[in-house]
């Protein structure tokens, strides 16, 4: 029999040879569905942050290049970006602190990125208050159609159904609607609205959501501005446009009484180095007695604030369950999970990050 000073060296010397693997990856298992016939969306959060340095941009490439490469492996139907798609919409002359990169460069970034998945997932990208004006929604004017097409991505032509109100007297997808059959029996259609959408917007999308043709579908609402952090639809905001309705009124004139938009997600809020300062969630019955699921999710000044790395990487992946009534949310990085010495960290587990909700 072995003595217990021995026993203990014996310990000692295993945990000093120990592969550094098996510290690193604890409780680490790659992205993968629970059920081989569930599919997911992604959301991706705002990506102001990362397109507004060049240091940067490197880790939005990474995510969406990581969510090309497992669009098979977690039967990604569709990818959904929060808005905010730059730090200024049309600013040439940076100071160099708030940002490196002028709004063309921005721009480019984001787009760059983005066409990544093009004619491997479709995407639809919501648009926010620092991508309209000068910088941040002085006006009303974008450059998103001058880097965003339905043509650039085949997939995301094909899904496209309605269009809705020009803006600037151009036509332009930042207001639409589109279609997406899923493995399950259910299509959805995912309804796409400007920051603050004009009452014009609103009246649309109403008008659109009531046509016979899609009474048996579900509806994805994706706008940017919608839930503070206590989860209360945001009332109001200082911003310069004009005819602005912000979460509440969205609330009001659009989710509550509508009879099939099942699902908000939108982004905008955050504080430094705080996630719970960047997330909402709450659930409300709309005019068919039917719940509706609204999350808030971004990153944006995690990873050193707003002037830091971006977001850490976070993004998020919706698991549709086969029961259709049961969505599993994880949150996860894909720059955390690229190395075996940050594994560990890939994933969030509180209760408000990686939870279960249902569509009933």
């Amino acid at each position: 029999m072995t003595s217990k000073p021995i026993q203990f060296l014996i310990l000692i010397i295993g945990l000093l040879f120990i592969s550094p693997k098996t510290f690193s990856q604890q409780g680490y298992v790659k992205p993968k569905l629970s059920d081989n016939n569930s599919w997911t969306l992604i959301l991706i959060p705002d990506p102001q942050t990362y397109v507004k340095y060049d240091r940067n941009v490197g880790i939005l490439n990474l995510m969406t290049s990581w969510v090309r490469e497992n669009v098979d492996s977690l039967n990604t139907q569709f990818v959904l970006c929060t808005g905010d798609l730059v730090e200024q919409n049309d600013l040439l002359n940076p100071n160099g602190a708030a940002s490196n990169q002028n709004s063309k460069q921005q721009w480019t970034n984001t787009s760059e990125a983005f066409r990544k998945l093009d004619n491997s997932v479709p995407y639809v990208l919501g648009t926010g208050n620092h991508d309209y004006g000068h910088v941040s929604a002085e006006y009303r004017s974008t450059q998103y159609d001058k880097y965003f097409s339905p043509e650039q991505n085949g997939l995301n032509a094909k899904a496209l159904r309605e269009v809705g109100p020009s803006l600037n007297g151009n036509s332009s997808t930042v207001n639409a609607l589109y279609e997406f059959r899923t493995p399950h029996s259910k299509n959805l259609l995912v309804l796409v609205l400007e920051f603050a959408p004009r009452n014009e917007v609103i009246d649309w999308a109403k008008k659109t959501l009531d046509q016979s043709k899609y009474e048996n579908h579900d509806v994805i609402l994706l706008t940017h501005t919608y839930l503070d952090k206590n989860s209360n639809h945001i009332k109001t905001e200082g911003y310069k446009i004009q005819d602005a309705n912000y979460g509440a009124a969205v609330f009001e004139k659009l989710v509550k009484p509508s009879k099939n938009i099942r699902m908000v997600f939108s982004g905008h809020i955050g504080e430094p180095d705080k996630f719970e300062g960047h997330l909402g969630f709450r659930q409300d019955k709309n005019a068919a007695g039917k719940t509706v699921t609204q999350m808030t999710f971004n990153a944006q000044a995690m990873g050193g604030g707003w002037f830091g790395n971006g977001g850490d990487g976070w993004l998020r992946y919706l698991e549709f369950m086969p029961d259709g009534k049961t969505v599993k949310v994880k949150t996860f990085s894909p720059l955390f999970a690229i190395s075996p010495a940050t594994q560990n960290l890939a994933y969030k587990r509180e209760e408000n990050q990686e939870f279960e909700f249902s569509l009933d």
